[in-house]
């Protein structure tokens, strides 16, 4: 059985609502209730990772109400994006982002992803396979729109989907007091909320 790491930069920062793509059930602030993998053994491990690519919001969805977070698939060194990745099955991330599609015939090449980095599979939302590189031997991939960020539509996400990713981030990054500007800083937020607004939201 094969390992990977899954890089999570949005809601699924949220172990509680990750493990909810792992086990099924529907995950707090949502209203959709996921079906889970074949395979429920939870991440054999959990650590941060930091992303260089950057993060913004676009389409909306109706389970948050706003919204969703992406990177871009252009790669920029000077970017950092809070991520957290989780070491799990190659057959569980497979089925993670048929979940994430809602197709559940959907197929992915990991290989071809690893040999090109940037991989589009599908014409969806999270359509396109990143491969980050590695960490402790086990290849890392995470899954975005295939477009460039200026060929797409900012949307604010609601307050509900930005506390998940707060409090997915708090626990591994609680010592940086930067949390709460980095939020604010990306692409949809400032636009729609200020940082009261989310002081306020993430107490």
């Amino acid at each position: 059985m094969g390992y990977v790491w899954y890089a999570s930069y949005g809601s699924n920062l949220l172990e509680s609502r990750f493990h909810c793509y792992i086990s099924g059930g529907t995950p707090e602030g949502s209203t959709k209730e996921e079906i889970g993998c074949t395979n429920p053994a939870v991440p054999l491990k959990v650590a941060p990772l930091s992303i260089p690519y950057e993060m913004y919001f676009s389409e909306y969805s109706n389970r948050w109400g706003g919204g969703v977070a992406f990177i871009n698939t252009v790669k920029d060194p000077s970017i950092r994006t809070y991520g957290k990745k989780y070491l799990i099955t190659e057959e569980q991330f497979e089925q993670i982002v048929q979940q994430e599609n809602n197709n559940a015939d959907m197929k992915i090449d990991l290989e071809l992803a690893k040999k090109v980095h940037s991989y589009s599979f599908n014409d969806s939302w999270y359509g396109n396979i990143l491969y980050l590189g590695e960490a402790d031997g086990y290849p890392i991939f995470t899954f975005t729109d295939h477009r460039d960020m200026t060929e797409k539509k900012i949307t604010p996400p609601s307050l509900a989907y930005l506390k998940n990713i707060y409090n997915g981030l708090i626990d591994l990054y609680k010592d940086d007091k930067n949390l709460l500007d980095y939020l604010y800083l990306r692409k949809g937020v400032a636009e729609a909320y200020s940082i009261t607004d989310l002081e306020k939201a993430f107490s």
